[in-house]
């Protein structure tokens, strides 16, 4: 495994989150730090009892000239690329629009516009006159309005995993950036609430009524949240951090239930160490996916161990921000950053009392930590995962 890196670290010149501990990065970070909760009762009306990862505060509507993709999600990535539009304007400036891309990984993409649209149409019989399924419900239509606002003319698409969507892509900027086809990438996740999701993990007997407790001894299973994050990766930059490896593995055991020995998790992760030449020893901390339930907390935990020891520092960020399915990978890629830049890691929010069965160190309060790399762990329905490594230089 250690060596020679297979692919070169490519650097994130510019980064932004959005979720529901604050709608800019720097409330976000702030609240991830003093180790506050961003869970809160649904913003929608629901016929059982959860909270949710709602975004604290309601987000402006789209410019006159993006108004045709109007929808949750759209607002959101807008949110984001107020704070990076002006490092990703200088790329497309110095590169030129053709070769910028947009990846960016989604769940649910604009469906709670269609779940509107469909509840105007029960009551008088008609669609609303401005609703367009591709400019708003589909899966790339806040890819399209990114592109249409930074003028940006590459290859974007998005892509679909479930929980694992938007940190698969950023094996898709290193393959981009890899075939030469462009020299920088725009890339992260962005996913918000709706009846179906919320009441889809319902059906599933996965939906806390309270707040969630990952790794926690009684945990009643995960919180939805919303929200998400954008990152700029390019060739060679000023790097804030740089992407060391990404792991990718499908294990198909269960179309909702991780492999019980943790086999594709186990996969992925020694995958981003291959890629990267790192021993586990160089992480120095490692943000798991840690929903909440019984079974995924357990089988990861025994994964982590497996690849990693006992000892080293893991968080799972969803007591805090809520699961934001397709969104998640990116959000806590942010938060790996975080760890990074200002050197310390939150704490694992519910952790406490521990279940006996996670033997791993889950950090339970804010923790000084300086870090060389970080491991962020992001597994989907179907097997499908993904861990992503970042680093310094």
């Amino acid at each position: 495994m250690p060596g020679a890196p297979a692919i070169l670290p490519y650097a994130v010149t510019a980064w932004s989150v959005c979720t529901a501990l604050g709608v800019t990065t720097r409330a976000t970070v702030t609240a991830l730090s003093e180790g506050r909760s961003g869970l809160r009762p649904p913003p929608v009306e629901l016929p059982f009892e959860t909270v949710c990862g709602a975004l604290p505060e309601a987000l402006p509507a789209l410019s006159a000239s993006l108004a045709r993709f109007e929808s949750p999600v759209a607002r959101i990535v807008a949110r984001l690329l107020d704070e990076v539009a002006p490092a990703v304007a200088r790329a497309v400036a110095r590169h030129g629009g053709s070769r910028v891309a947009v990846v960016l990984g989604t769940s649910v993409g604009g469906l709670a516009v269609t779940e509107e649209a469909l509840a105007r149409h029960h009551a008088t019989g008609v669609f609303p006159a401005d609703y367009d399924l591709h400019a708003r419900h589909s899966l790339h239509a806040a890819v399209d309005m990114a592109c249409a606002r930074m003028a940006i003319r590459g290859p974007r698409y998005a892509v679909s995993t479930a929980c694992s969507s938007s940190g698969k892509v950023f094996a898709a900027a290193q393959r981009l950036l890899r075939a030469g086809v462009v020299d920088a990438v725009l890339v992260g996740g962005v996913d918000s609430l709706c009846q179906t999701t919320l009441r889809g993990f319902h059906a599933l007997s996965v939906l806390s009524p309270k707040p969630c407790r990952p790794f926690g001894l009684g945990r009643e299973g995960m919180n939805l949240g919303e929200g998400g994050a954008l990152f700029l990766m390019e060739r060679e930059g000023d790097a804030r951090a740089l992407l060391l490896g990404v792991g990718e593995s499908a294990d198909a055991h269960h179309m909702s239930s991780p492999h019980p020995e943790g086999h594709g998790a186990v996969a992925a992760m020694r995958g981003a160490l291959a890629q990267a030449g790192l021993h586990p020893a160089e992480v120095g901390h490692v943000n798991a996916h840690g929903t909440g339930t019984a079974k995924n907390d357990t089988i990861e935990a025994r994964a982590i161990e497996s690849v990693f020891g006992a000892k080293v520092p893991v968080v799972s960020t969803k007591g805090a921000t809520g699961h934001t399915l397709g969104a998640a990978g990116a959000i806590e890629a942010a938060f790996a950053i975080v760890a990074l830049e200002e050197g310390w890691i939150p704490p694992s929010l519910g952790a406490s009392p521990r279940d006996p069965e996670v033997t791993l160190t889950v950090n339970e309060v804010r923790l000084a930590l300086r870090c060389r790399a970080v491991l962020s762990n992001s597994f989907g329905f179907g097997g499908s995962n993904v861990a992503v490594l970042l680093g310094v230089a």
